[in-house]
């Protein structure tokens, strides 16, 4: 798993590999090099996309095409469904994904659209999110793509300062910065580690930190702020766990006084590669 950019920069592709490229609109400007890359190095590509007319829609080997409508500016809708198509595709390669799964995911998301109020509930006036505050996120496993996800939405949306890292890595080091009032966003994985991550967040409440959890089966007690997700298979957690996440960077954005849905100096599709600002 790489970033697209490194991937174009610095690697080289071996006779008949293939690459599962994942871009909402499919025109950036990194995978149109990697596209060119792929021809030249006769890599056979998959693009997952939500775009039809995007370079990735029309010259990969093989188009997934998510009929999601698109976000007006930061991903929301489309980075999740974008998420799930390429899980869908892993399990669809190894002959795990049957219609006992599908059923079990579409279970979870019915049951996620009826918790959203509560988590808005939960959110609303909650002092965790106040504007200006620097956010730590942490998570494992599949939880890890929204932890760098959150991250994004704070930046991008709320116009925010965040930082997002592994877990197990936040032990080795970055720990040092932990004062009193610091703020930490934690995934907690749904077998895997739990109770590390558990005395984690002990540790950090203890040293003063809050604590915000998102996670199956949490104690109400465990974290300053609990957002409960309904039940789901773990290694499909990620599909459901980001949600409090866009929430509450939405409500954020709000309280921030700042337009969520519109960026003051990134470009829709970042086209180019130079500078920040458009000449």
């Amino acid at each position: 798993m790489q970033d697209c950019g490194e991937l174009v920069q610095f690697s080289t592709f071996p006779a008949e590999s293939v690459i599962i490229a994942i871009s909402r609109s499919g025109r950036s400007v990194e995978i149109v090099n990697l596209l060119a890359k792929a021809r030249a190095s006769k890599a056979t590509v998959i693009g997952i996309t939500t775009s039809t007319d995007g370079a990735l829609a029309q010259e990969a080997q093989l188009s997934i095409l998510v009929p999601t409508l698109r976000d007006h500016a930061i991903s929301v809708n489309t980075y999740s469904t974008l998420a799930f198509a390429a899980a869908a595709l892993a399990c669809a390669a190894v002959d795990s994904f049957d219609g006992k799964l599908a059923a079990s995911l579409c279970s979870s998301v019915a049951e996620t659209e009826r918790r959203i109020p509560n988590w808005q509930q939960q959110i609303t006036g909650n002092d965790w999110f106040s504007p200006g505050k620097l956010v730590h996120f942490l998570a494992r496993g599949g939880s890890l793509g929204s932890c760098h996800e959150a991250r994004l939405l704070w930046e991008e949306g709320a116009k925010s300062e965040a930082t997002a890292l592994g877990t197990g890595s936040f032990r080795h080091g970055p720990q040092e910065m932990v004062v009193e009032g610091t703020r930490f966003g934690m995934w907690v994985d749904g077998q895997r580690s739990r109770e590390q991550d558990l005395s984690v967040a002990r540790d950090l409440r203890h040293l003063g930190a809050s604590v915000v959890l998102i996670g199956q089966n949490l104690s109400p007690g465990a974290g300053d702020l609990v957002f409960q997700i309904p039940p789901v298979p773990a290694e499909w957690q990620f599909m459901i766990d980001i949600l409090p996440a866009q929430l509450a960077a939405e409500y954020l954005a709000r309280l921030s006084g700042v337009d969520c849905d519109s960026f003051r100096l990134c470009s829709y599709i970042v086209e180019d590669e130079y500078g920040l600002i458009k000449s």
